[in-house]
């Protein structure tokens, strides 16, 4: 997984300029899931449902920070039983409950406590990856690489990883976007990208043939935007795209929406001077990922990992980019919200599929259950996981899944623009129901965005207002709430067991509301009598 990537920053899926060969190649030998959707554009509550393979309405870490109640099943509640050590490395951006665990009595730091609190996840090397010097340990496992590598400092991660060097020997910071242009000071095969990577490959070699599931978690190109040489330059000016917006968008747009232009992020991406400052690095951060995981695949096809082992390439959200007048990755545009989604099955049965592009639509909460489906494990979990296997699609048996519309929302309590909107926390929700053809978008208190896609795929023609479609609007409201009421709530039981639980307590003995063992009173007949 990657963080911040966008769907269409790959030349798989049709970037002009950048080129990922080793990622394109993954796809060649899989299937490229081009309409793949997020359950929420930021990064925590995006992971969580990735991890339990549940709505964030479901699982309710609605933003970074956020506990994941101690209660909720996730990937390695569903997977360790089937035999798999799960571990990750890199990212996760969970929180745990500590405080439920607290209340249960588990000490965080047994086992049950540490894969409550790393959602079940072995914690090989653990670190989102976001350390200024005001937060940073200076003995965190990076750190001291760095230091073993030469690096000096007590956060050479900040100072050297993330950080660029000025004309006069000066540290320039690269959390600053006026500085992203600069390479940054640490050498390519020790930055992030490069030493998860090597952490990857030494937990597979110790695994040797035992069987596992790695969440391979980089940080970029997530910002700060700033690339080691040679990628800081590999990319110009002509290279770019250009932004997708409209200055209707900024005059008459959705409030929200407006509001969260006004951020720092946005207004700076709006400039076209910080777009050419930015997005070569972040293109450059890209290139590097996917030459490191062209060094992983290599790896893996020399030991034969790559004849047995399902590999998944995805991002937990998009980034803005300046398109639409935001930077970051809030609001619920495809350009945030779409992820790239390839999926490598080695399997034989695998093989009718290889190299083909599907366009039904997917969402994250759809690996769990594809994971358990190639395991053999799938079944009688619908009560609690909310997505759908695509082993049939890999396999051919389907086209597509059985969903019409993909689901994902937002809460931006956290965020300024709350404040400068006048709401409370409970109001600032936002609901996205995304079908081929159509996006409505519902704002608690406010005018819902609707989208054209098939005349519109930029999403540049706000009809949230527009009288002429009313009834369309009507009808994905309805769509949309019926998602909320449906969602899954009874975790603890399954469907079968409700089924085989119904008329238990009569045969049981317990009577209820009969009038005597030999009559029954009947409902009143067709020609309006009773019988008893």
């Amino acid at each position: 997984m990657c963080d911040q990537l966008r769907w269409d920053y790959l030349s798989c899926n049709g970037h002009p300029h950048l080129q990922t060969p080793n990622i394109d190649r993954l796809a060649a030998e899989g299937v490229n899931f081009t309409n793949s959707f997020v359950q929420s554009p930021f990064c925590g509550p995006s992971r969580m449902s990735f991890l339990t393979g549940r709505y964030v309405s479901s699982h309710g870490a609605t933003w970074n920070g956020v506990p994941l109640s101690v209660g909720q099943l996730n990937i390695g509640d569903y997977l360790r039983p089937a035999g798999l050590r799960c571990a990750i490395v890199g990212k996760t951006h969970m929180a745990g409950d500590r405080d439920g665990l607290a209340r249960l009595g588990v000490d965080p730091e047994s086992p049950a406590g540490v894969f409550s609190l790393q959602c079940g996840l072995d914690p090989v090397e653990r670190d989102d990856g976001l350390w200024p010097d005001e937060i940073a340990d200076p003995n965190l496992a990076y750190n001291r690489y760095l230091r073993e590598k030469g690096y000096d400092g007590d956060n050479p991660w900040q100072s050297w990883a993330n950080s660029a060097e000025g004309p006069n020997g000066e540290i320039l910071s690269g959390w600053f976007l006026g500085n992203n242009h600069l390479p940054a000071r640490v050498r390519a095969e020790d930055s992030e990208t490069a030493y998860m990577t090597n952490r990857a490959i030494e937990f597979m070699r110790e695994q040797g043939e035992a069987p596992f599931l790695l969440h391979l978690s980089y940080i970029k190109p997530h910002w700060p935007y700033i690339a080691p040489a040679p990628y800081h330059a590999m990319y110009g000016d002509n290279e770019l795209l250009p932004p997708v917006r409209s200055d209707v968008e900024r005059t008459r747009g959705n409030p929200v929406v407006r509001e969260h232009m006004e951020t720092p992020e946005g207004r700076n991406f709006s400039q076209e001077s910080v777009r050419r400052n930015v997005l070569p690095a972040y293109m450059g951060l890209i290139r590097q990922i996917d030459d490191e995981l062209g060094r992983l695949f290599g790896w893996m096809r020399e030991s034969g990992r790559m004849d047995d082992t399902l590999i998944v390439f995805t991002s937990d959200h998009g980034d803005f980019l300046g398109d639409h007048w935001l930077g970051e990755k809030e609001m619920l545009y495809d350009c945030s919200v779409r992820i790239p989604m390839l999926i490598r099955d080695p399997g034989v049965r695998a093989n009718r599929t290889r190299g083909t592009t599907n366009t039904g639509l997917v969402e994250s909460i759809d690996l769990i259950p594809t994971f358990l489906d190639t395991l053999g494990a799938w079944e009688d979990q619908g009560h609690r996981l909310e997505g759908e296997s695509l082993t049939p699609i890999l396999h051919g048996v389907r086209r597509s899944t059985g969903r019409d519309t993909a689901f994902s929302e937002i809460d931006y309590s956290f965020r300024e623009p709350r404040k400068l909107l006048g709401l409370a926390p409970s109001d600032c929700r936002g609901y996205m129901a995304r079908t081929h053809d159509w996006k409505y978008i519902l704002w608690e208190g406010f005018a819902p965005q609707l989208f054209d896609l098939r005349i519109d795929p930029n999403e540049l023609s706000d009809l949230g207002t527009d009288p002429a479609y009313a009834e369309l609007r009507d009808g994905l409201h309805e769509r949309l709430f019926r998602w909320l009421r449906t969602r899954s709530r009874r975790v603890t039981m399954s469907e079968r067991e409700v089924d085989r639980r119904l008329g238990r307590a009569r045969r049981a003995g317990i009577i209820i509301g009969e009038w005597k063992p030999e009559e029954t009173i009947r409902r009143p007949t067709d020609n309006g009598g009773n019988g008893a």
